[in-house]
């Protein structure tokens, strides 16, 4: 069983926002830990945002409460009235997440009967005890970047057998590949858009993530690669062209890295090109469409090289 951050956080900041709240000795004191518990988010951005929602929408209830409880008086269908007119004001002032924690301070001051000046200090008071603890904690959040160097290193060893693979059938013809490396990359490249989102809210002046421009062009190119699959398993018989193309994916599966050395292989490829052009003519309609799908296949690896190429490595 694996403990994470935010719950550790959850059951370090809850006992502590509750003894501070019984050393100041405050009514309810309890709520201080369920405010902490609410406001603690698994990102710093997500914190902050929550912790305004949650301080703005208990100012909101306060009004409501005072102004409904002292004009209606103190009993249940009150609470009724409030809570009609109070949760489209919230929804209004899209302060909707914190509807539950100022729910708690409106049943406060309605077992209160008697809205005082220091019950309102009192629930200010546990409020930003609450809050307080909750925004402390998340000032600290774990780097997600031996998480993301890890994501990439599994993304590009898939490349390579992708690559490999594609190589493997060019020259041989035989289907041997399980293709468990298409979903398994599907699947790290999903995880790493979610981390490098959460890293992002992680940094509140830093809309730019140094992986984020690397993760959406491996997306891009996987996409590709996808597309070249239906083409060659479309290649039935081997010709000539196919053991040149073979040597050009084997070449590409050794070169899978940060590093840009698309400029390279795009040259290779403009060569590989010209040799297909000086070709004779098919001589069958089996020979004529193979090498149509190797045209087109062409292509698409020409688009795989010019999306490495107008990436910029230094950025990782």
């Amino acid at each position: 069983m694996k403990i994470g951050y935010r719950t550790i956080k959850t059951a370090i900041g809850t006992p502590v926002a509750i003894w501070l709240a019984q050393l100041l000795q405050l009514d309810n004191f309890v709520s201080a830990g369920i405010i902490t518990i609410l406001c603690i988010q698994p990102t710093r951005k997500r914190s902050f945002l929550s912790s305004w929602h949650r301080f703005g929408a208990c100012l909101l209830a306060m009004i409501f409460s005072f102004g409904i409880f002292e004009t209606l008086g103190f009993h249940p269908l009150s609470i009724g009235i409030l809570l009609i007119l109070f949760i489209p004001a919230t929804v209004k002032l899209k302060l909707t997440p914190g509807i539950v924690t100022s729910s708690v301070i409106i049943l406060h001051l309605y077992s209160s009967s008697n809205i005082s000046v220091s019950l309102i200090i009192n629930e200010l008071i546990l409020i930003f005890v609450g809050i307080g603890m909750a925004l402390i904690l998340n000032l600290y959040m774990p780097s997600l970047e031996t998480d993301l160097v890890d994501l990439q290193e599994r993304v590009e060893d898939n490349f390579k057998t992708i690559l490999k693979e594609i190589a493997i059938y060019l020259r041989e013809g035989r289907e041997t590949w399980t293709g468990k490396e298409l979903q398994e990359t599907e699947d790290y490249l999903k995880e790493a858009e979610r981390l490098v989102s959460r890293d992002i809210e992680n940094h509140l002046l830093r809309d730019k993530h140094t992986f984020f421009d690397y993760f959406v062009m491996r997306k891009k190119q996987f996409e590709l690669l996808r597309r070249m699959l239906p083409l060659i398993s479309q290649m039935n018989r081997l010709y000539e062209q196919n053991y040149r193309m073979a040597d050009f994916f084997d070449e590409l599966s050794e070169a899978v890295n940060p590093g840009n050395t698309a400029k390279l292989h795009l040259q290779t490829l403009k060569e590989l090109r010209g040799t297909f052009d000086e070709d004779d003519l098919p001589k069958t309609r089996e020979e004529f469409e193979t090498r149509a799908n190797l045209f087109r296949l062409l292509h698409e690896i020409e688009q795989y090289l010019v999306l490495k190429r107008t990436f910029k490595p230094s950025d990782i």
